[in-house]
């Protein structure tokens, strides 16, 4: 009795009463429905579209057409009457054929438009590699020219050699000008260049 109860509180928390159908749960899977249409995988439907797509455009596919045609043919020109299955106007040979055009036709579409789907794809990918190329290559050209930038601002050999000839020259005029007398040497006071 307990249960009973519990389950007609939750159904007049949840607003619901016997008159009304209870609510579904959100935890468990519905029940599948029963369907009367076939079902089908359609990747594998395209992909077995695509293999008659690409035997039908093939050349193996247009002899051994033209070779069953003229056995047709010549068998139902040449057999015996009783082992003919298709008379002159070969009406049966034209159904055929229109059958198979009739099938072929969307097969073939369907083909085209999966690779077409692929073929999209495939673009999209390219034009995302070809953005990170680009900015990739963006990014080595500023690296690049950071590069050269710093490069302008180092000291090279020849630039120190040279300025290191130049000091040693300036050594030697003051050696033959007299003693040098540097500013820590000079008497404590004021001096006159201090003003």
């Amino acid at each position: 009795m307990a249960p009973e109860r519990e389950s007609g509180r939750e159904r007049t928390l949840s607003g619901a009463t016997a008159t009304t159908r209870p609510r579904a749960r959100l935890d468990q899977p519905r029940t599948p429905r029963r369907r009367f249409l076939p079902e089908y995988d359609p990747d594998a439907f395209g992909r077995f579209s695509e293999r008659i797509a690409r035997f039908i455009g093939t050349g193996r596919f247009l002899v051994w057409m033209t070779v069953v045609i003229i056995m047709w043919v010549l068998w139902n020109i040449f057999a015996p009457s009783d082992l003919k299955f298709d008379e002159y106007p070969f009406i049966f040979l034209t159904l055929m054929l229109s059958l198979q055009a009739s099938y072929a036709a969307p097969l073939i579409l369907l083909a085209q438009n999966r690779q077409d789907d692929r073929d999209r794809v495939n673009l999209e990918q390219d034009r995302k590699q070809n953005e990170r190329s680009i900015a990739d290559t963006e990014y080595l050209t500023r690296e690049i020219a950071a590069l050269r930038i710093g490069l302008g601002e180092v000291a090279t050999r020849d630039w120190i050699r040279s300025e290191l000839q130049d000091v040693l020259r300036e050594l030697d005029g003051y050696r033959a000008a007299g003693p040098v007398v540097f500013p820590a040497e000079r008497p404590h006071g004021r001096d006159v260049d201090d003003r």
